[in-house]
């Protein structure tokens, strides 16, 4: 099968006069570049004619200014919008334009601000209306709707040119030696293209972009197993290149604050209704857009964007919808030896991280090698990429509620949800819960940078590291390993690269970037405490000024407050243990026991149908009877009836170690007094009244530290296993030792 082009005859176009409607002629062409195409025609085609065309405007045209009236939102706001105008002439659009006709047309925003920076390049109102009106008329005329494509192929057919809008993708037919391309939308393939498209455009070549495409149609009946679509002219919906140097020296006439609010509105966000504290979680979100193999996660409510990013922002990422795929699709197909979404993408993001699966059995341990070295084995090779990974999903509770039930990435799959290797490779963390839902007015109506000036500026960054900025003037504590020193490194670089992306900044500027770093790498590691215990106790994340050698600390603010175990004292009769649940994890379980007249009965609630459980607290009140004059002459046990609940405040099943809180806290109840406060009371007691240590010391008094416990009432045969404590650990508590039960009642109440 031999090559097909087309070629247009002008003259034809000049001769034939009369434009029959606009609407043709926006059907026929959207920008007039598309004519000048000097491809040979083939032997026996006659020259095809189009009607009159406007005058060509030059490529550039594609990417200018609105330059409609400044200021919608206040003095600042014009200043801003006047000074954006300035200095990066040509490269910004009214993000309120996009805005609304986003709302009308399912495109991305990218295509959007092509066709508005095309049609709506000037100063007139009423010019813009018209453009806005014009761009509306092309996308529904020309964007390829899937359930419209047979409607488009016959209008091909009919008017034998014709333009679409549509994602492509390409690929080397070997063994005819051409290319052929595939329209997504249009759902067509096989299509010839000239070579010098995917020579000039390699992502043509690697899933795909979305163009303007001019198709014309030519059906050959001497050769009826040709194709007769035929691509006359395509044109990537993006910029043709950026010059990098004119973005930094741009960037020093803005200060951070209006630095940050333009990216805030270049993506669309109006930064007057945001914190600063929100706006630098939403820069977070482009990191991975400008850092090489930056891990990110963030879960959070419904309906705050955490997919608008990757999805709309830059056609340099992909958003995996579902979380569905396989190891061929995202890192290497061994069949046809082609590399996967991580070597064509900046970013891959999994959306709804509850449905990442891979059908591939070893799907997860090749992610987790390619997430901490940025490399994948596959068959005899080992590939490198550079592709950041996103993982955004939703948390359905409370975050208060998680903390103290759970960990924070509960929502991921269960072959992930406790897999400690896993989120250890994750850099940052975003706290989503602390971004508000998007409402109307969130969105702004000023200028921002052109979407695709905005994407290819990003991308230009990512050649650049700033992950050594912040070594002269501090060094980090020592609680960070080198996962951690490398996550926070990583991401310092990025916001550095997104705020200053000369890299020009000062101490109090740069400790704030660090700050936050340490903050969002330490969520991860407060998490991967919970879930693989003492291998992950350093997170107390600090760091320390090169100069006056002063070391600040780093918290993480929803580990502030609602600690499971309240300060201060508590009624009688209630207390707190910690120990391993029925499902083998360590949690916290209060007891709640009353006293009342009756006859000697104990009821206990709780416990469901655990009878380790029950024996176990049946033993307390045993041992109560038998031994209760050794405690309190005040003691009854004939006379009076006691209730006690026990509450599984984590989740994890009930502990069958109750015993020893038990009794201690039926001696509170019995004689009315409370346990002292901020206690958690650790260790068993066997039916035969022997003390039985604590189990897994180090990690248990992790768990009370973690839930707000300051004292710790322990067995001294625990005392032994001290050592596998680490000396920061052991200095948070008040540590109080008992010999024999009835010791552990009387140190329990305070009494000497």
């Amino acid at each position: 099968m031999g090559r097909q082009y087309m070629k247009i005859n002008n003259d034809a176009a000049e001769e034939k006069g009369e434009i029959e409607s606009q609407e043709y002629l926006d059907d026929i062409f959207i920008d007039d570049i598309f004519l000048n195409d000097t491809t040979d025609v083939p032997e026996g085609a006659d020259d095809l004619e189009v009607a009159d065309l406007p005058e060509e405007p030059e490529l550039s045209d594609a990417l200018k200014v609105l330059e409609v009236p400044l200021g919608t939102s206040g003095t600042v706001s014009e200043n801003l919008n006047s000074k954006l105008n300035d200095v990066f002439a040509g490269k910004i659009v009214r993000k309120d334009l996009t805005k609304k006709i986003k709302e009308g047309a399912n495109v991305p925003v990218y295509v959007l601000e092509y066709l508005l920076g095309m049609y709506c390049a000037t100063t007139d109102e009423a010019s813009i209306e018209q453009g806005v009106q014009s761009v509306k008329s092309i996308l529904a005329e020309n964007f390829v709707h899937p359930d419209e494509a047979q409607k488009i192929i016959s209008k091909i057919r009919e008017n034998s040119l014709y333009t679409v809008i549509d994602k492509v993708s390409v690929k080397l037919n070997y063994r005819n030696d051409y290319y052929e391309a595939e329209f997504s939308n249009l759902g067509i393939k096989n299509i010839p293209i000239s070579e010098k498209y995917p020579s000039d455009y390699e992502r043509l070549l690697c899933g795909g972009i979305w163009c303007i495409v001019q198709l014309g149609y030519f059906y050959d009946e001497a050769d009826r197993n040709r194709c007769p679509f035929i691509i006359n002219k395509l044109t990537p919906i993006q910029m043709p290149n950026l010059d990098l140097a004119e973005v930094l020296a741009g960037r020093e006439h803005f200060t951070k604050d209006e630095w940050i609010d333009i990216l805030m509105r270049s993506i669309g966000m109006e930064p007057s209704k945001f914190s600063y504290r929100v706006k630098l979680l939403l820069l977070a979100r482009m990191i991975p857009l400008v850092e090489n193999n930056f891990n990110l996660c963030e879960l959070g409510p419904r309906g705050t964007g955490k997919s608008h990013v990757y999805k709309e922002i830059s056609p340099n990422s992909i958003l995996v919808s579902g979380g569905h795929t396989t190891v061929a699709n995202l890192f290497y197909n061994m069949a046809n030896k082609t590399v996967g979404l991580v070597g064509m993408w900046d970013c891959v993001a999994f959306d709804e991280v509850a449905g990442i699966s891979f059908k591939d059995k070893d799907g997860v341990q090749i992610m987790k090698d390619y997430m901490a070295s940025g490399s994948f084995a596959r068959g005899k090779e080992e590939k490198n990429a550079s592709a950041s990974m996103g993982f955004v999903g939703n948390i359905n509770q409370s975050v208060a509620v998680l903390l103290k039930t759970s960990h924070l990435f509960e929502p991921f799959p269960e072959e992930m949800a406790n897999d400690s290797a896993f989120f250890d490779r994750i850099h940052c963390y975003i706290p989503g819960w602390e971004i508000p839902k998007y409402r109307p007015e969130s969105f702004t109506n000023d200028y921002g940078f052109i979407t695709d000036y905005l994407s290819e500026f990003l991308r230009e960054l990512r050649k650049i590291s700033y992950a050594d900025t912040f070594d002269k003037y501090f060094r980090l504590g020592n609680n960070l390993n080198q996962r951690d020193v490398i996550g926070v490194r990583k991401m310092v670089s990025g916001l550095v690269k997104l705020i200053y992306p000369d890299g020009k900044c000062d101490k109090s500027e740069i400790e704030e970037i660090l700050r936050f770093a340490l903050e969002s790498r330490r969520r991860v590691k407060e998490q991967l405490k919970k879930i693989g215990g003492m291998e992950f106790y350093d997170v107390n994340f600090s760091y320390i000024d090169n100069e006056s050698f002063a070391e600040e600390f780093v918290p993480v603010p929803e580990q502030g407050g609602g600690k499971l175990i309240p300060e201060g004292l508590h009624k009688p009769g209630q207390l707190y243990t910690v120990g391993r649940g029925k499902s083998g994890m360590i949690g916290v379980f209060k007891f709640e026991t009353e006293m009342v007249t009756g006859s000697g009965k104990f009821e206990r609630t709780g416990l469901g149908s655990d009878k380790e459980a029950k024996e176990s607290v049946e033993t307390a009140f045993r041992y109560l009877k038998a031994n209760s004059r050794y405690i309190s002459g005040s003691i009854s046990t004939t006379t009076k009836d006691y209730l006690m609940h026990v509450q599984d405040l984590n989740g994890i099943g009930i502990t069958n170690q109750l015993a020893l809180a038990a009794l201690v806290a039926l001696c509170s109840a019995a004689i009315s007094k409370p346990v002292i406060g901020s206690l958690a009371v650790l260790g068993n007691l066997s039916i035969g009244g022997t003390i039985i240590k604590v189990d897994e010391l180090a990690n248990v008094l992790q768990v009370c530290l973690d839930s707000g416990a300051k004292k710790v009432l322990l067995p001294i045969t625990s005392a032994i296993d001290m050592g596998t404590v680490p000396p920061e650990l052991m200095g948070k508590f008040s540590l109080i030792f008992y010999q024999s039960a009835e010791d552990a009642v009387f140190k329990a109440l305070g009494v000497e």
